[in-house]
C-alpha cells in the first residue's frame, strides 16, 4: 500500500536535512549529505550505468534496454553550484532514462566556492562540445534548478560558436535569474518547503564571487539574447520560488520568436521531480518522456 501523504513524508524529510545542514555542518558535509538525502538511485528503473568520462569530468551515462545508438541527453544537475553530483541525482536520471528511451549522460562539474564562475559553465559546455565533436549531438539538453543556468547557457554559447544545437532543452524548476528579481522569490517563499530566497542569494554569492555581477547574461541567461535556440520545454512547481524565471523565460522566447511550452504542477515546491514518492514528479518525467520520444 503507498504512502496516504506522499507530500506530507517529502515536507518530513526536507525540514529533517535542512535542519541538519543548517547546524553548523561544513559544507563537506552537506554535499554527502545531500546525496544521501537523495539516494543514489537504488531504487529507480532497471537501467544499465557506465562510468566515463567526458571533457576531463567524471561522468555516468545511464542506458534504458530499449536506447538506440545516438541518442544521448546530456544532463546538468542542481545544486546551487555548490552541492550535488552525477551520485545524487542518479535516480531523477535513471528514471528520466526509462521514461525517454534514450541515453542520459551526467556529469560532475566543479563547484563553487572552489571554483567560482564561470567554472560549471565552461565544464557544460566543454561536454556538449565535446559530444558534438564526436558525432554524438546531444538530442536534448536536460537540466534542474541551477543546472538549468547550465543547460541554456550551453545552448546559448553553441549557437554563438556554431556548433550543431540540440532538437531541445528541458527545465525542470529553472533557476535562471541570479538577480532573483522575480515576485515569486517573495510571493512564494512561505509556501515553497524545499528552497528559500536567502539560501538561493547565498549560494549565489558564493557562486559569483566579488567580481561577477548575478545580471551578466553569462551567468544568468534568460537575461541574454534567446533568439535561434532549439525548442524548450519548461516543468515547474506551482509553489517553486524561482517560477517567476519560468514566466520570464517564456516571454522572452515567444518575443524572440521560439518555440517553448511550460506546464505548472499545482503545490509543488521547487525541484519536486527529485522526490520519485511524489505522483506529480512522475507525471512530470512521464510528460517529458513523451516529449523526448517525439522528437
Amino acid at each position: 500500500m503507498g504512502d496516504p501523504d506522499p507530500y506530507g513524508s517529502v515536507r518530513q524529510r526536507i525540514v529533517a536535512a535542512t535542519t541538519a545542514w543548517a547546524g553548523g555542518m561544513t559544507l563537506a558535509e552537506i554535499r554527502e549529505s545531500f546525496e544521501r538525502f537523495l539516494g543514489d538511485g537504488a531504487g529507480a528503473p532497471e537501467v544499465l550505468r557506465t562510468a566515463l568520462r567526458i571533457a576531463g569530468l567524471p561522468a555516468c551515462a545511464f542506458d534504458p534496454p530499449e536506447a538506440t545508438p545516438r541518442t544521448t541527453l546530456l544532463y546538468c544537475h542542481g545544486g546551487g553550484f555548490q552541492i550535488g553530483s552525477i551520485r545524487s541525482h542518479a535516480g531523477l536520471m535513471a528514471r528520466l532514462a526509462a521514461a525517454s528511451g534514450a541515453r542520459v549522460l551526467g556529469f560532475d562539474y566543479r563547484l563553487a566556492p572552489e571554483h567560482r564562475f564561470p567554472a560549471a559553465a565552461d565544464d557544460a559546455f566543454a561536454a556538449y562540445a565535446e559530444l558534438v565533436r564526436a558525432g554524438d549531438t546531444p538530442l536534448a539538453i536536460v537540466g534542474d534548478s541551477a543546472g538549468c543556468a547550465l543547460a541554456l547557457g550551453t545552448a546559448i554559447r553553441a549557437r554563438d560558436a556554431g556548433l550543431a544545437l540540440p532538437k531541445a532543452l528541458v527545465l525542470l524548476s529553472p533557476w535562471l535569474d541570479l538577480t532573483l528579481s522575480g515576485e515569486s522569490y517573495t510571493a512564494l517563499a512561505d509556501l515553497d518547503i524545499f528552497s528559500r530566497p536567502a539560501q538561493l542569494r547565498a549560494m549565489a554569492r558564493t557562486y559569483l564571487g566579488r567580481d561577477n555581477p548575478p545580471s551578466d547574461p553569462a551567468a544568468s541567461p534568460v537575461l541574454g539574447d534567446l533568439s535561434g535556440l532549439p525548442a524548450i520545454l519548461v516543468h515547474a512547481g506551482g509553489h517553486d520560488i524561482t517560477l517567476d524565471d519560468a514566466h520570464l523565460l517564456v516571454r522572452k522566447v515567444v518575443a524572440q520568436g521560439g518555440r517553448i511550452e511550460v506546464e505548472v504542477f499545482e503545490g509543488m515546491p521547487h525541484h519536486f521531480q527529485v522526490f520519485e514518492e511524489l505522483p506529480e514528479a512522475g507525471a512530470s518525467l512521464r510528460r517529458i518522456g513523451a516529449f523526448i520520444r517525439a522528437l
